[in-house]
């Protein structure tokens, strides 16, 4: 940059950055936050509910994290639904139409998901294998736009026509991570790229792990655990910074491609969908530096380290620890959780799932003990995708992909419901606080 470009700058510094006290003095909800730490209420929507507390005699008070679709515990949807391929199909459904399928439902819901697997013609060499890209997150964003192109009425916002658009996104964005990922490794990586055609008679996730390997082969219980992290990751109410933006978007009017592509730029965010990355770096950098993980004293001194800013990025964070709404648990990663320690379990990895098991037990009470927090801390659910991730063989540049592959269900039925009850443009006011020059 420029000299004189960096002078005026530092000069206007003063002028820009606002002092903390005036957001209080204002009223201003800082991060759409409230004092005690719970969101600001700007909507109301019939899809999903996070609750990671309660309110007793007016006051809030700290409870287990909850989290339902449509009314129903997302715990249960899952522990109902073992076993099942299609799983993450049904969730998809009771998300956009507000109820569980019956067979014939789900089938012919089954169909037409597979249906749209297919990419336009020739869309494969053209816009993913001729334009690769480093970032995977970057990448799917120019892509959900490309697709506008090819779609013969775009701009079409009618609730129906959103459905089928919603729908053909869920099931195409899978396909089109799985291949730019083979793009990126071919151009960038200077490995092998192996494109696999998409097998029509595969769920999503079934369809993700073949697109991925080399052999295309998977174990059931494999599946099964992708299968539940898309589950879980399908929505999550609609205060959470991706799908707010998606309904902001929406509310302009615009078309699908521009609101879920700002969805996915949002996502891309480290404190958002992009923490998981970072939990399996910290605890790449634990290892590294923990000479003996079973040692309770040595993984206590790093993680120390890490809330002193002294050791990995020096941000003062335990990355996988916190959320904004979740206080003593959060159900996803309760739910993860059980899953991670079968399939570590069939991996050979319990070692690495105890030290996950030590970080979070370890976390949990040092951050309580040493910072003043309005509320309790838990682990995530991003402090346990990565390490599931990891374990099916999915590269690091996958994590948040993958996270956007789920969520596009919840996008979807946010910008429909949007559609159907919003009425007006979304446009919170900011008060100024500079005084007009005569």
């Amino acid at each position: 940059m420029d000299q004189n470009i960096k002078d005026c700058f530092k000069k206007s510094l003063d002028e820009t950055a606002i002092p903390g006290e005036l957001y209080k003095k204002y009223s201003v909800k800082k991060g759409l936050r409230n004092e005690d730490g719970t969101g600001v209420l700007v909507g109301l929507t019939n899809i999903s509910d996070v609750v990671g507390y309660k309110k007793v005699d007016g006051e809030k008070v700290d409870d287990y994290g909850t989290l339902y679709y449509r009314g129903i515990n997302v715990k249960d949807i899952v522990e109902n639904g073992k076993g099942r391929r299609f799983l993450y199909e049904e969730v998809c459904f009771l998300i956009l139409f507000g109820y569980l399928p019956n067979r014939e439902e789900l089938e012919h819901f089954k169909k037409t998901i597979s249906d749209h697997y297919s990419l336009p013609e020739r869309y494969l060499e053209l816009n993913i294998l001729g334009y690769p890209e480093k970032n995977l997150m970057n990448k799917l964003q120019r892509e959900v736009l490309m697709l506008y192109s090819y779609d013969d009425d775009p701009d079409n916002v009618g609730v129906l026509e959103t459905l089928d658009k919603g729908i053909d996104l869920i099931a195409k964005i899978p396909v089109i991570v799985s291949y730019t990922y083979q793009s990126k490794v071919h151009h960038f990586d200077k490995g092998s790229m192996i494109i696999h055609h998409q097998n029509y008679d595969y769920s999503i996730a079934e369809q993700i792990l073949y697109l991925l390997r080399r052999d295309g082969t998977f174990s059931n219980k494999e599946a099964e655990v992708l299968n539940t992290a898309l589950i879980l990751h399908a929505d999550h109410g609609g205060g959470n910074n991706s799908t707010f933006t998606n309904v902001v978007i929406s509310s302009t009017g615009t078309d699908i491609y521009s609101a879920i592509s700002g969805a996915i730029g949002s996502l891309k965010g480290p404190k958002h969908g992009g923490a998981n990355i970072k939990v399996q770096q910290m605890m790449k950098d634990l290892k590294k530096h923990v000479k003996d993980t079973s040692d309770v004293d040595e993984i206590v001194f790093y993680l120390s380290q890490l809330l002193n800013k002294e050791a990995f990025d020096k941000r003062g964070l335990i990355y996988g620890m916190g959320h904004a709404v979740y206080s003593v648990s959060d159900p996803r990663a309760q739910i993860f959780k059980g899953f991670v320690k079968d399939l570590a379990e069939e991996k050979g990895l319990m070692d690495d799932y105890q030290l996950y098991s030590n970080v979070e037990q370890l976390a949990v009470d040092l951050i309580s003990k040493r910072r003043t927090i309005y509320k309790g801390v838990c682990a995530n659910v991003d402090f346990y995708s990565g390490f599931v991730y990891s374990m099916l063989g999915i590269p690091e540049e996958l994590f948040t992909p993958l996270f956007a592959m789920a969520r596009i269900v919840g996008w979807s039925a946010h910008r429909m419901e949007e559609l159907i009850t919003g009425d007006k443009i979304i446009r919170p006011a900011y008060k100024p606080l500079s005084t007009p020059k005569e």
